[in-house]
């Protein structure tokens, strides 16, 4: 088996940042540094990351976490800041965020230690929609809308058409829906930056076919056999 799908099923990380792993010389085979793709791993041999041994997972674990602002999605943070995994620390399974979700930002966050499902659902080929509520100061136009909708340009590069609607106006702010199916930087935030317009709070509701519901900010729990089906039938 190559490592870096042996990364992703051990529950490490999806493929595409196993790969990442891998050139940035933190995986180690038999004691030996490895940093090119497609090493073959086989039975028997040990591999380790930033120095701690990894296995394949034999139970497979998928949970809905409701991230409040104010924690970054990555395993460890070099500021010291509270990151989502902090909560999961006691668990038997390694967890890993499938993408992220911005620091300032709240709301639907997966985690799981299948790798190969994280690097299906993040693929660019089977645009997996996002699904935000964002509360913008001011008032909105039906002009801004319509250029949301289009695509803007970021990074000299123009957004895929997304679904924008405006769903409450108040006298200082009003709340948009948003859904997009890529996942740059910031992209939400930045989309309404481009045509004037300031995020004031950001939250992801869906993903996919999955939705936020009634879950708390700082509550999770593990996904039903049904939802895990229905993410596993996005790349059928």
């Amino acid at each position: 088996m190559r490592l870096q799908k042996y990364l992703a099923e051990c529950g490490v990380a999806s493929r595409r940042h196993a790969e990442e792993m891998i050139r940035a010389g933190r995986v180690t085979v038999n004691g030996t540094t490895v940093t090119e793709m497609g090493t073959q791993v086989e039975e028997g041999d040990k591999v380790m990351v930033d120095g701690r041994a990894v296995r394949q997972e034999s139970t497979k674990r998928y949970i809905m976490y409701h991230k409040p602002a104010g924690e970054v999605t990555t395993a460890s943070d070099p500021e010291g800041r509270k990151t989502v995994l902090d909560h999961f620390a006691n668990l038997k399974q390694r967890l890993y965020p499938v993408g992220r979700l911005d620091y300032d930002s709240e709301g639907l966050l997966l985690l799981t230690n299948d790798g190969e499902l994280t690097n299906r659902l993040l693929h660019p080929r089977n645009e997996v929609d996002k699904t935000y509520v964002a509360r913008v100061g001011g008032t909105v136009t039906r002009e801004q809308v319509k250029t949301l909708s289009g695509g803007v340009v970021l990074d000299e590069r123009r957004t895929s058409p997304a679904r924008v609607r405006v769903t409450k106006q108040e006298a200082e702010y009003c709340y948009v829906t948003v859904t997009i199916h890529e996942g740059r930087n910031r992209q939400v935030r930045r989309m309404f930056e481009e045509v004037g317009l300031q995020v004031l709070a950001l939250k992801r509701v869906g993903f996919g076919p999955l939705t936020l519901g009634e879950l708390k900010r700082g509550q999770w729990r593990d996904l039903t056999p049904e939802e895990v089906a229905k993410l596993r039938d996005l790349d059928a």
